[in-house]
């Protein structure tokens, strides 16, 4: 009799394809599979995109979206959903009420406004609709520096967001009603990366790590998807944060660059030193 083998965690990732495979719905499910998930999809947009930067952007339609999700989640139990880009105010919302039917289930949000090259993949619009429907639900949100000033002042544009600290912009994050706050420091200047965790009572710790040379095409995905698969595991939200941050670092420090553009972590970075060891034996 075949044994059948016990089932991975599950994952459930809302993203964006990206046809060069650095971020997205791509970079997601590398990091889920890497770190011993099984990902579930649900594709939110297709874009035309390489390691530059992305030329257009297609949003699916929201009833397909919501019946893509709603398909896997009547036969399958996730361990947690991850959010990336979401495409449309539309989608924003049917995410918002999928989730809502899973209060249980950790939802993590990487809030995407734009490439890193600086191409908008987010209007007002969207940014709004995330502030309102989704980041109440939120177990915890991982904004960079920049999108964490704009969402901080995403409806009080008379108040001075460049000048303020980035633990000004956390408190106002969580009065939105997110549980969590990761702010990660890499548009930061200095030496060393810092990425803040903030919770209700205030921050909680401060992470530096090693400055790596170049710029990374989806280092934000991969370290949302990471936690998301930690605390699949069983991790707490805070060991999660510390393990997916070592996990990411080891994927840009094992980067490499296939064009012209920005390098792409190696999310299979272990494997690859697998052989590597092989190869010298």
């Amino acid at each position: 009799m075949t044994k059948i083998a016990p089932t991975p965690p599950l994952v459930m990732t809302f993203s964006a394809t990206d046809p060069s495979g650095g971020a997205g719905m791509q970079a997601d499910l590398l990091t889920l599979a890497s770190i011993g998930c099984h990902p579930l999809s649900v594709v939110t947009g297709i874009t035309v995109q390489d390691t530059v930067g992305v030329e257009s952007v297609m949003a699916l339609d929201a009833d397909w979206v919501n019946e893509q999700a709603r398909a896997v989640l009547e036969d399958m139990h996730v361990e947690a959903f991850k959010l990336g880009m979401l495409g449309s105010v539309e989608n924003v919302a049917v995410v918002a009420e999928i989730v809502a039917d899973y209060p249980d289930i950790p939802l993590l949000i990487d809030p995407i406004l734009a490439s890193g090259r600086g191409d908008e993949l987010a209007g007002d619009d969207i940014q709004d609709a995330m502030v309102e429907l989704l980041f109440p639900q939120a177990t915890l949100i991982t904004p960079n520096s920049l999108e964490a000033r704009r969402l901080a002042f995403a409806f009080d544009s008379e108040e001075d967001e460049e000048n303020a600290t980035l633990d000004d912009c956390a408190r106002r994050l969580l009065e939105m009603g997110c549980e969590y706050v990761l702010i990660t420091g890499t548009h930061e200047r200095g030496p060393e990366v810092v990425n803040t965790l903030y919770g209700k009572n205030g921050l909680v710790r401060a992470y530096s790590w090693e400055r790596l040379p170049g710029s990374y095409h989806g280092s934000g995905c991969t370290l949302t998807s990471a936690i998301a698969a930690c605390m699949a595991h069983g991790l707490t939200l805070e060991e999660a944060v510390v393990e997916a941050q070592e996990y990411t670092w080891q994927t840009l420090q094992a980067g490499f660059r296939p064009g012209m553009g920005q390098n792409i972590p190696d999310r299979l970075f272990w494997a690859r030193e697998e052989e590597d060891g092989e190869q010298q034996d």
